[in-house]
């Protein structure tokens, strides 16, 4: 199998390394541009508003296919050099903005939802332009703004007041390796070594699985100690409200172990001056849950029995954009609608199965495959397996059991740890 993923990676590398004609310097300067945008509306209408431009010292992104995309997302950013017109930046994120319109409150309710995303630093002016889609992939929702890089309005952050942080993986410089920023949430004053050993703990659980584990060279992990007012989060359903860092809580969508957080503009101010791509949210609870979002963070609770699975799982979706492999309903997911293939790599509708794992399949694979009993194949032998993206017919997973579906799996399936290998190769190659 180890072959298969090299060649595979080889095949992509050499392509993306074909287009490649761009050079970092020719067009931004070592720095990193936030731009803090509000997503608002309702299931009939979405709309996007630019918020806040800040300059924070370093860029700790990729240097290299700048103007390619890790993966399609659920909404994508491009900036281009105004006086070409060249496309000079790309990425994607999802946002949870946009699993709420799925919701039913959607269909009765206005919200706004902030959301920040990091890019390179412009030497000259730009455009920027931010894109959602809907669960079609089509474009639901766009905005078009120009960067003006020496505008005295871009609020200046990093410089001063930086977070107390500690390294506990540094392997190299920013532009080097993925850099990996884990967050106290709920965590007072008094707590923070306590903190400091249960992002030990997490960046373990990580670094334990593949393929993390044999390309830990390529990542940094800094722990980085926000400090709460009070000791834990809050649980709405219980009456319980606390004032933490990023005033994360319980029942978001009303769902008891969907944790999660609005205030992502405190989120990243606590950062600001630390070199971070990809950020990790600790909450200082045993109650169980969490919640990842591709390309925006993660949260999860550090002292529930299952947190050293649940904080890997939730790294699938925010650093690999993984789906949800496990279902509950026979009835179709508002996320995934049959007549689309999920950009997800490790979930199908079968719609352009060519475009999934179906190079991994073994020569007579049925379709569907029944699922296996043998405990030792269970993660490992790749097939066609219904039941996935919350939903028991129609959508498809790559093995019986993976670390994306159940807690108790002791690591990802082959085709999700071809994925993320891939998409490290992405960032640091």
């Amino acid at each position: 199998m180890r072959k298969n993923i090299w060649a595979a990676l080889l095949i992509s590398a050499c392509t993306q390394i074909g287009a490649y004609a761009q050079n970092f310097d020719d067009f931004f300067i070592n720095k990193t541009l936030r731009v803090d945008y509000l997503f608002n509306g309702n299931a009939q209408k979405q709309e996007i508003s630019l918020d806040e431009l800040v300059s924070l010292p370093g860029w700790a992104g990729r240097r290299n296919f700048l103007d390619k995309l890790p993966l399609e997302g659920n909404g994508q950013i491009t900036m281009k050099d105004k006086a070409s017109g060249k496309v000079i930046y790309r990425t994607s994120f999802s946002s949870l903005f946009q699993e709420w319109v799925s919701e039913e409150e959607a269909s009765r309710v206005t919200r706004g939802f902030e959301n920040t995303f990091l890019l390179p630093y412009p030497k000259q002016p730009a455009t920027v332009t931010i894109e959602l889609k809907n669960v079609y992939h089509q474009a639901c929702a766009s905005l078009t703004h120009e960067i003006n890089p020496d505008d005295i309005l871009i609020h200046q952050r990093g410089t001063t007041h930086i977070t107390p942080h500690r390294y506990l993986l540094q392997n190299g410089t920013p532009e080097k390796c993925i850099d990996l920023a884990i967050m106290a949430e709920g965590y007072t004053e008094d707590e923070m070594e306590t903190f400091y050993k249960d992002a030990q703990t997490a960046c373990e659980a990580i670094f334990a699985h593949e393929p993390f584990k044999h390309l830990k060279e390529r990542f940094n992990v800094v722990a980085v100690a926000t400090p709460s007012h009070d000791s834990g989060v809050s649980i709405p359903r219980k009456g319980e409200w606390k004032n933490t860092a990023v005033s994360s809580h319980f029942d978001t969508f009303y769902s008891d172990r969907y944790l999660t957080t609005r205030s992502v503009k405190a989120m990243h101010n606590w950062l600001a001056g630390i070199p971070y791509e990809h950020i990790i949210i600790l909450a200082n609870t045993d109650t169980y849950g969490g919640g990842g979002i591709y390309n925006s963070y993660l949260l999860t609770t550090a002292h529930h029995p299952m947190f050293k699975p649940v904080v890997v799982h939730e790294l699938g979706h925010s650093f690999g954009g993984l789906g949800d492999e496990y279902a509950y309903d026979t009835a179709p997911s508002p996320q995934y609608p049959y007549s689309v293939e999920p950009w997800e790599p490790n979930i199908t509708t079968l719609v352009d199965f060519e475009s999934k794992w179906k190079d991994m399949l073994p020569a007579q694979t049925p379709v569907p495959t029944p699922a296996e009993t043998d405990p030792n194949t269970i993660y490992t032998k790749v097939g066609v397996y219904e039941g996935g993206g919350y939903t028991l017919k129609g959508i498809y997973r790559p093995t019986t059991e993976c670390r994306m579906k159940i807690n108790e799996a002791p690591r990802f399936c082959p085709v999700c740890e071809r994925s993320l290998e891939k998409t490290i190769h992405f960032y640091t190659d």
